[in-house]
């Protein structure tokens, strides 16, 4: 029997480090792995290198914010749900919150960071990605096929700069990882155990159908500016992939096309997203509380930050009871390899566009993107010491010309 209150000791700290984590990751979702993988493989030993790469596939193949079903997945193998719902809120509520007054009027972005300050965070961003290239690649392109297969996984990534094309890339990387590498049967690692049932999977699973089907039909037949909100956010959760910056398109056809929020208070929101740690996806905070019509403020936001994050929560928990009996599948492991190395090649892309093509404009700031990158990979400052640094050395030298 589990000493409840271990497992609750065990949920608190979850929360704690993700909380940390919300209110100090800045860069994007490809940033936020590689915090991720500094936070609980090298420094906490809370998942081997191997389940967090699998996890990170896992993922990266599922609709969504992939990094903050990556968040989900580590508290759900930590605590099961409540570690899952401790995960999401410690690295969601801050900038939802930021947003949500910066929506009400009571913040505005150059009280939150200035220009060369939000300009540091972008530096310190590529110095982040690039630490979690390199220790990625050093443990999944050990050989040449990998290498060759990572590389081209960049270049296709780069040439098909959309959701559904990395989703491709991943295809064709796993059939080449069948064709090219040994069906060596992987043993499944303990620190990605399933902690629920195969039935609370597949029921997650049904919901998550049975409401992506069902929410258009509800608001069609129940007209309701609430209903309409759950459903447009929840659609705007479910049918995306690569999310980010992906999102934003569907998300300004839902509530700018039908006059819910108009196109400045839009692009101010976005501008004010970018400022602010932790998923993108809180940018629906801003949306719900700057709402003209319906609930608005706090409710508004509630109601949008909910339901675009619970597609996210009923597919990571619906497939995760059933991911150690795929990966303890020989061919299953020779298609992983290949979507591991496909997935380095990813993060490779991303660092060039958009964290290095966004960040680097100057000599000076590819100077400051080397310093923190020798600081994290070399002098093994925390990261949140460099991303600090970072911030004062742009607010001191200001914003690029």
């Amino acid at each position: 029997m589990v000493d409840s209150r271990s497992d609750k000791s065990s949920t608190w700290s979850v929360f704690l480090v993700f909380l940390r984590l919300g209110l100090s990751s800045f860069g994007g979702p490809v940033a936020h792995l590689g915090y991720f993988r500094d936070e609980f493989v090298t420094r906490r030993g809370w998942l081997a290198e191997r389940d967090y790469a699998d996890l990170v596939a896992l993922c990266q193949f599922l609709p969504g914010p992939a990094s903050s079903q990556v968040g989900i997945g580590i508290g759900l193998a930590r605590c099961g749900l409540p570690g899952a719902l401790a995960a999401w809120a410690g690295f969601t509520l801050p900038s939802a919150v930021l947003l949500v007054l910066f929506a009400m009027g009571l913040a505005r972005s150059e009280a939150l960071v200035g220009p060369g300050a939000l300009h540091g965070l972008k530096v310190v961003a590529v110095a982040v990605v690039a630490q979690a290239v390199w220790g990625m690649a050093r443990s999944f392109c050990t050989d040449v096929p990998r290498v060759v297969l990572m590389l081209l996984a960049a270049g296709l990534a780069l040439f098909l700069p959309f959701a559904l094309g990395q989703v491709a890339v991943m295809l064709v990387a796993g059939v080449a990882g069948l064709m090219l590498f040994a069906a060596t049967p992987q043993v499944a690692g303990a620190s990605l155990s399933p902690t629920i049932g195969r039935r609370t999977g597949l029921a997650c699973l049904l919901v998550f159908f049975a409401l992506l089907l069902g929410l258009p039909i509800l608001a069609g037949a129940f007209p309701n500016q609430a209903l309409d909100m759950i459903d447009a956010f929840y659609r705007a959760g479910s049918l995306v992939f690569g999310g980010g910056h992906v999102v934003l398109p569907l998300l300004q056809t839902e509530v700018v096309t039908p006059g819910w929020v108009d196109e400045d208070a839009f692009l101010a929101g976005y501008g004010a997203a970018q400022a602010v740690p932790g998923p993108l996806f809180t940018f629906a905070a801003f949306l719900g509380a700057a709402s003209l019509v319906g609930p608005g403020g706090w409710t508004g936001a509630a109601i949008a930050l909910m339901a675009i994050f619970l597609p996210s929560f009923l597919l990571v928990t619906g497939v995760f009871p059933f991911w150690d009996r795929l990966r303890a599948d020989a061919r299953m492991c020779a298609a992983l390899a290949g979507v591991n190395a496909a997935v380095v090649g990813l993060l490779l892309a991303a660092l060039y566009t958009p964290v290095w093509t966004g960040a680097i404009r100057s000599t000076q700031d590819l100077v400051l993107g080397l310093v923190a990158f020798v600081a994290l990979m070399f002098w093994k400052l925390p990261p949140w010491f460099v991303v600090a640094a970072c911030v004062v050395v742009g607010w001191a030298i200001g914003p690029p010309s």
